[in-house]
C-alpha cells in the first residue's frame, strides 16, 4: 500500500505543479490587458497578441495536465487492487518514457528554442517580431522551470517504484 500512497502523492503534487501553468497563463492574460489598455508605443502595442497567445497556451497546457493527473489519481486505486505487479510495472514504464521526453523536449529542445529566440533578438528590430521573441522566451522559461521541478519529483517517484519492484 505504500507504493499506492506514493503514486497518489506524486499525482497530487503534479496537480499542484500544473496549476502554476494556469496561474502564469492568467498573469500573461492580465499583462496582455495591460498592454492593450496602457500601451502607447508601437513596441508596447506589439506585445498584445503574443502575450495573449502565450497566456492561452499556458492555460491550455495547465488544464490538460491537471485533467490528466486528476483522472490518474482515481485510476490508481482500481489498477493497484487489480494487479499490484502490473500497476508498478506499467507506472515504471510510463515514468521512464516521461523522463526520456523530459530529456529530449524540456532539457534539449526548449533551451535550443530559447537560444534561437535570443539570437533573433540581436538581428531583428521590427517591434512585432521582437515582442513575439521576448514573450516566447518568457513562456519557454516558465515551462522549463515548472517542468524542471516536475522532473525532479518524477525521478524520486521512479526510485520508489524501482525499490518497490525489487522487493515484490
Amino acid at each position: 500500500m505504500d507504493i499506492l500512497k506514493a503514486s497518489i502523492d506524486w499525482a497530487r503534487a503534479e496537480l499542484y505543479s500544473t496549476s502554476f501553468f494556469i496561474l502564469f497563463g492568467i498573469i500573461f492574460l492580465f499583462a496582455c490587458l495591460g498592454f492593450w489598455q496602457l500601451g502607447k508605443t508601437e513596441l508596447a502595442k506589439a506585445y498584445i497578441v503574443p502575450t495573449m497567445i502565450a497566456g492561452v497556451l499556458l492555460i491550455i497546457i495547465g488544464i490538460g495536465l491537471f485533467y490528466t493527473n486528476k483522472v490518474r489519481i482515481t485510476q490508481f486505486q482500481s489498477e493497484f487492487q487489480d494487479d499490484q505487479y502490473l500497476f508498478v510495472q506499467t507506472e515504471l514504464e510510463r515514468v521512464n518514457n516521461t523522463l526520456n521526453e523530459y530529456d529530449l523536449i524540456v532539457f534539449t529542445i526548449i533551451p535550443i528554442m530559447i537560444m534561437i529566440c535570443s539570437v533573433g533578438l540581436v538581428f531583428i528590430n521590427q517591434p512585432s517580431w521582437r515582442a513575439s521573441l521576448i514573450i516566447s522566451i518568457a513562456m519557454l522559461i516558465i515551462i522549463l522551470l515548472i517542468d524542471g521541478t516536475a522532473q525532479s519529483r518524477i525521478v524520486i517517484y521512479q526510485k520508489k517504484l524501482t525499490n518497490y519492484m525489487s522487493i515484490m
